[in-house]
């Protein structure tokens, strides 16, 4: 070990353990950013549910983070919590060479030609949500997009068509997705489970387990599912170099994953994108005329810079099979080491004046793995990154072709912590003047109507 390399823990603060990690509960990135500022770029939190926590603010540490060994770098053992409800084959969960092999196996649907070939639904399943919305009332607009979210994965991703376990879907996987902390502790510890309290939630999972089956059963049958486009019909069709394909449970595992990681984290992106938007009258007038034009590259520069200063993601946690030396200290196993993305992406000297939403810094700019970062990095970064990104951009372009947004000078919508999101906390209020009619393709023009 250098003599410059410290062995200590970096400093943090002295709270008890169960008191940060009370504080942490209700104001995370709040107070990850006062210890920043008060600690500097590498400090250690902790708390009784994780543990020694070594956050990080630094692009060069964290580089050493993504770019680390995956044997010794477990991201899976940190998200070791969730098993309780994605099923212990999950992606999220598992390491080394099992993860690894998992996720070459799920690569298929997620491939940009894959993702293409969905655009028309996402843009069909948007325009029949955005014709429900109300005009001139005031409404939060978050659980809007959660169920343009919600149908985009149920079709595109499971596939599912039969009219009854489509609505059931459609019925149990909000309830289940959106279980408050009092259920969310069976999850961490799935033994409550069985007991009075949280069987409502055993219930919700042993429903959903039975439809999700179902599709996969229906799946495996289908005589032409070679033709088939949804991402379940790809994982059922995916064979490893040894021939074996997954099998029911870890076919299971990996359908709720995808919808507990794809579902409201990019349906709380469109919301904090809308929220954001509305604020700002002269980004929302270049927003609608891209919108108008389907020009890509402004609308998804929209994208990536709500993700920027409003990532719906705090941060990304490994946990450390073995002393290594990070930020200039050496860490023993056991320590979960933890890229902040909500710190990185307010540093001034990467964003200047970081605190401005401002689409027009992302336009040609070249984005490093450690310095936007709001689906993690390395080996574990999202998987379906690419597919989020596609569908903000679609329904974004949807939403703006098809109603006029009012303004409003209302203060920014805070944080709230909801599970490990971010979401707006009034559910990103937005208000629609008038619909909009929208163009033939290729879209020219947009005229009013009023109401």
């Amino acid at each position: 070990m250098s003599p410059t390399v410290r062995a200590t823990l970096p400093p943090g603060p002295p709270l008890p353990s169960a008191v940060q990690l009370l504080v942490m509960a209700k104001w995370w990135p709040q107070f990850v950013a006062a210890c920043r500022r008060r600690y500097g770029d590498v400090f250690t939190l902790r708390n009784t549910m994780m543990g020694k926590m070594v956050y990080l603010a630094d692009p060069a540490a964290i580089k050493t983070v993504f770019a680390g060994d995956p044997r010794i770098f477990h991201a899976g053992e940190a998200n070791s919590m969730l098993g309780g409800l994605l099923g212990d084959t999950s992606v999220l969960v598992i390491d080394g060479d099992v993860h690894r092999d998992r996720r070459r196996l799920m690569m298929g649907p997620f491939h940009r030609d894959a993702v293409a070939r969905q655009e028309a639904v996402m843009a069909e399943i948007a325009a029949d949500n955005i014709a429900t919305w109300p005009v001139g009332t005031p409404f939060p607009v978050a659980p809007r997009t959660s169920q343009i979210t919600l149908e985009v994965i149920l079709r595109t991703v499971i596939g599912a068509s039969d009219p009854a376990r489509l609505a059931a879907l459609r019925d149990i996987m909000p309830r289940l997705l959106n279980v408050g902390p009092f259920y969310s502790l069976a999850i961490a510890k799935p033994a409550l489970l069985r007991r009075r309290p949280w069987r409502r939630l055993a219930r919700l999972m042993e429903e959903s387990d039975r439809l999700l089956y179902a599709e996969i059963a229906e799946r495996r049958a289908d005589p032409n599912l070679a033709e088939r486009t949804d991402a379940l019909a790809m994982l059922v069709q995916a064979h490893a170099d040894d021939g074996k394909g997954m099998t029911d449970k870890e076919l299971r595992d990996q359908l709720i994953t995808l919808l507990v990681a794809g579902h409201d984290t990019t349906a709380t992106g469109l919301a904090w994108a809308l929220e954001r938007l509305t604020r700002h009258p002269g980004i929302l007038a270049k927003a609608v005329a891209a919108a108008d034009a389907d020009d890509e590259e402004y609308l998804d520069a929209i994208c990536r810079e709500t993700l920027r200063i409003r990532p719906v993601v705090p941060d990304v946690g490994r946990i450390l099979k073995e002393p290594v030396e990070v930020a200039g200290y050496q860490l023993p196993a056991g320590v979960m080491v933890v890229p902040s993305i909500t710190t990185v992406h307010m540093r001034e000297d990467l964003y200047p004046d970081p605190e401005r939403f401002d689409p027009d810094r992302m336009l040609g700019a070249t984005l490093s793995p450690t310095t936007w970062l709001p689906f993690g990095g390395g080996n574990r970064r999202c998987l379906g990154a690419g597919f989020a990104q596609v569908e903000m951009r679609i329904v974004l372009r949807e939403i703006l072709r098809r109603v006029e947004l009012a303004t409003t000078s209302e203060p920014g919508e805070k944080n709230r912590l909801k599970h490990v999101i971010l979401t707006p906390n009034r559910g990103a209020r937005i208000t629609v003047k008038a619909r909009r009619v929208v163009a033939a393709q290729p879209p020219e023009s947009a005229d009013l109507v009023d109401h």
